[in-house]
């Protein structure tokens, strides 16, 4: 038997299974069972009973007292390291929370390694950070089509380095460019790989292609560093992208020293899913090699054995995560998180945006009178083209869901437009559903379902419906998603406590999404400087406000074509 005195004062006892030592240790007052540790938890008000029982089985078997501090941890083939401290400069143009100081710390530690941080924690900006410091540039981003601008703003927005999206319009230049160091990083969607990083499949048509069929271009080898975000989307070895990511990343003349990859669900099947991850990240040797690896944490009919120590095994090595619960005390009650993405209607948007800047120009030009008159026109063009934003936005919204879903989190949708809502609703039937076509019982059905159902993941809602007067959403959600959104905080605020609010068990996440280079970035600004006079001056009249929004965005189109 030993017996552990923990730095709290509690026992820790554990010993060989005997129903006989089991009956005796029964005996002890709030003593209880560790099913995870398998060990006996004993209170150390319960010091004396303890004592008397291990005189008792020192008579037939010996009984060893240790120290907790004694007993070196990483001898313990469970063991799970602490998250390091940062000590080095960070040069980061925003302080991180001190859990993500310890994730940038950590990635400086292995260099290669799975960042899988709860959604909204901030694995983008720990990553840039961890990179920033190392100065691991030229740096290889690959992610969803749906966050390839937000990566290229977050990378300026906290470490002032210019990143490059791959389009058609750079596909011959771009290596000009990383060579001349004039970016740091380079963008791309999984979908485009082959695209700009593959000279060539070596195969009979028709045939499916081997790795080694691949002839990848040189320029796989300019990167410092690669950044795989959502990488559960390369759990599949056999699949294209896998392939082509494991290729980028392995290069030709291995010179990447760091590969990091980001997912909030390493594991979605079994743990096979681990396999081709894992050699992205070259990580595969630290068990083994891959059929070590395999018989020891894939055996069985669900091919996932030996599941705590893999986990023990994945924290030493190359893999971190933290819960929003457990690091709750650094974060406040709702994060505001802006997403920028390409919106696929750019033609209708532009000729929309022309109608209306031309209809702003002859606002500005009359005076207060006549503009009165064509301030409720003005503001209707308005809210067409930030309706035209937002279906373009469909696209990369459904994409991010679909990343989203893998989570197993529920998630929540607020837009305006019903044909958002349909569309929406068509690529997830199974969606719950609430918007103001449905009468008040149907819409409580819904709210139930979404709150007590686990099947029920995603809830499409309209913020006239939805916004107000709604209860019950928050009980096993705290991630929102806003394709549309009101011209004023208070709007985005009601939204928003539908999960800010009692019964919720996390900080809330609210992502606002918003079409690159359109009405949405000048509304953004507006529901800022709004709040900001809000929070001075309680109160303003409706007229007011409208009449502040029409002049306040004819001004920002009139600066933009200075």
């Amino acid at each position: 038997m030993q017996i552990i005195l923990q730095n709290t004062g509690n026992y820790q006892v554990s010993f060989k299974y005997h129903p006989g030592m089991v009956k005796l240790i029964r005996q002890i007052p709030g003593r209880n069972f560790d099913t995870k540790l398998k060990v006996w938890n004993v209170p150390k008000g319960s010091s004396t009973e303890l004592k008397q029982i291990a005189e008792i089985v020192s008579r037939f078997q010996r009984v060893s007292w240790v120290k907790e501090k004694e007993i070196d941890p990483t001898s313990n083939q469970f063991y799970i390291p602490p998250m390091p401290e940062l000590t080095v400069p960070h040069g980061l143009n925003f302080e991180p929370k001190p859990y993500q100081a310890t994730g940038i710390a950590r990635g400086l530690e292995l260099k290669r390694f799975m960042n899988a941080d709860d959604p909204g924690l901030g694995k983008t900006y720990q990553t840039i950070g961890t990179l920033h410091i190392a100065n691991a540039f030229p740096c290889l981003v690959i992610c969803p089509g749906s966050v390839k601008i937000h990566w290229q703003r977050e990378w300026m927005k906290f470490a002032n380095r210019k990143a490059l999206v791959l389009s058609n319009e750079v596909r011959d230049s771009w290596e000009f460019y990383v060579k001349s160091n004039l970016y740091d990083i380079i963008i791309v969607n999984f979908e485009s790989l082959k695209k700009y990083f593959v000279r060539g499949i070596r195969t009979q048509r028709g045939k499916q292609f081997g790795f080694n069929d691949i002839v990848f271009k040189n320029s796989i080898d300019l990167f410092k560093s690669v950044v795989i975000d959502e990488s559960q989307r390369v759990k599949d070895i056999s699949s294209q992208q896998t392939k082509f990511a494991l290729g980028i990343a392995n290069g030709i003349a291995e010179r990447k020293e760091f590969k990091i990859e980001l997912t909030g669900t390493p594991i979605l099947n079994n743990h096979t899913d681990l396999t081709s991850q894992l050699r992205i990240m070259d990580r595969l040797n630290d068990f083994g090699g891959v059929r070590a690896f395999n018989k020891q944490y894939c055996a069985g009919p669900n091919k996932a054995s030996n599941g705590r120590e893999l986990r023990a095994k994945l924290w030493q090595t190359c893999f971190f995560r933290r819960t929003k619960a457990e690091v709750k005390k650094d974060l406040p009650p709702v994060s505001r998180q802006l997403m920028t993405c390409e919106i696929t209607n750019r033609k209708e948007y532009e000729l929309a945006e022309k109608d209306l800047v031309s209809y702003l120009k002859m606002y500005k030009s009359l005076d207060k009178k006549k503009q009165k008159s064509m301030r409720g026109l003005a503001f209707q063009k308005m809210n067409v083209l930030a309706q035209i934003s937002a279906k373009g936005k469909i696209k990369p919204i459904i994409e991010h869901i679909k990343d989203f879903q893998t989570s197993g989190k529920k998630l929540l949708i607020f837009c305006s437009l019903h044909s958002i809502v349909d569309a929406l609703m068509k690529a997830f039937p199974r969606a719950v559903c609430i918007t103001g076509r449905q009468d008040s019982n149907e819409k409580q059905r819904a709210i139930d379902a979404f709150s007590h159902n686990y099947k029920a993941t995603l809830a499409i809602c309209s913020i006239g419906a939805a916004g107000t007067g709604t209860d019950g959403l928050q009980h096993q959600c705290s991630e929102i998603d806003f394709i549309e959104y009101p011209w004023h905080d208070a709007g985005c605020q009601q939204c928003e406590s539908r999960l800010d609010r009692t019964g919720q068990k996390e900080p809330v996440t609210a992502r606002y999404w918003q079409g690159e280079n359109t009405v949405d970035e000048k509304k953004w600004k507006i529901i800022q400087l709004k709040k900001k006079i809000a929070d001075a001056i309680m109160g303003t009249g409706e007229e007011a406000e409208d009449e502040n929004i029409v002049d306040m965005v004819a001004d920002m189109f009139m600066e933009d074509e200075q």
